[in-house]
């Protein structure tokens, strides 16, 4: 018996459930979108990237799973991109009941994580902000009405423990944990008024460990081997802890091995 058919991924249950899941076409997002639709209590995913609809590997997977999956394109830091994704979400279905975002920027054409303090740049902080930090709250605000129902919904958001200001003992890399940090603090102000609309709801920040993918790419040297997890294994590990999760765990900063990370 798979793992994928022992612990429901990200349901916990029985029930059949709706799914959102943004960066959906790489990296963890993508490994976590395999194992969810290879389960059958995930009645409808969708899959959220800039290009979802061009991607070659999400359109194998829709033509391997039919309606069941939902090819989404939007830019998750634009809010009109983020309206037109509620509408078309809702044109589906009448509630959500998990939201996994797993879209963030480390590094990219002419952005790398300051060493000193000379390298800080205004527009380098605000492109990492706009995705680490604004996205993930905009979202949860562009998709609430489809959160707020009698039934158990999950909001989980991919994080870093490197975002832990409690933990922060080697410095650098300012505009990640910064941007991080913030997510941290709106998605826990979210948390609490997440409740207030849904009792049997839990927002969750998750850190993944370093994961073998581009955005980890060039920061691999000094991780030890069994440290480096691939794809697969960081997508069934945070998919246990979000099926595992109630009420009582909202707005907890959760790592891959279960254990609270610092605020």
């Amino acid at each position: 018996m798979s793992i994928r058919d022992e612990i429901s991924p990200a349901t916990g249950g029985e029930k059949p459930i709706s799914v959102l899941l943004t960066g959906a076409s790489s990296g963890i997002g993508l490994a976590m979108l395999r194992q969810l639709l290879g389960n059958r209590h995930i009645a409808l995913a969708f899959a959220v990237s800039r290009f979802a609809s061009t991607s070659e590997v999400l359109r194998q997977l829709r033509d391997t799973h039919g309606e069941r999956l939902v090819l989404l394109d939007a830019d998750i830091t634009d809010e009109g991109d983020l309206e037109r994704l509620r509408d078309t979400v809702s044109s589906h279905t009448d509630v959500l009941d998990r939201v996994i975002n797993a879209a963030g920027v480390l590094h990219a054409a002419n952005l790398r994580p300051e060493k000193a303090l000379e390298q800080i740049t205004r527009a380098n902080l605000e492109r990492v902000f706009a995705l680490n930090a604004f996205a993930p709250i905009l979202l949860a605000k562009a998709l609430m009405p489809l959160l707020c129902h009698d039934q158990v919904a999950v909001f989980a958001s991919l994080s870093a423990r490197v975002g832990s200001i409690g933990d922060n003992r080697s410095g650098g890399w300012y505009a990640y944990r910064a941007s991080k940090a913030a997510q941290n603090q709106l998605m826990k102000t979210f948390a609490i008024e997440l409740a207030r609309r849904n009792r049997n709801a839990c927002c969750l920040l998750l850190h993944p460990g370093t994961v073998d993918t581009p955005l980890s790419a060039p920061f691999q040297a000094r991780v030890a081997a069994e440290k480096l997890f691939t794809t697969d294994r960081a997508a069934t590990q945070l998919l246990q802890i979000i099926a595992s999760r109630t009420a009582i765990d909202n707005g907890r900063f959760i790592a891959w091995d279960g254990t609270d990370v610092p605020w």
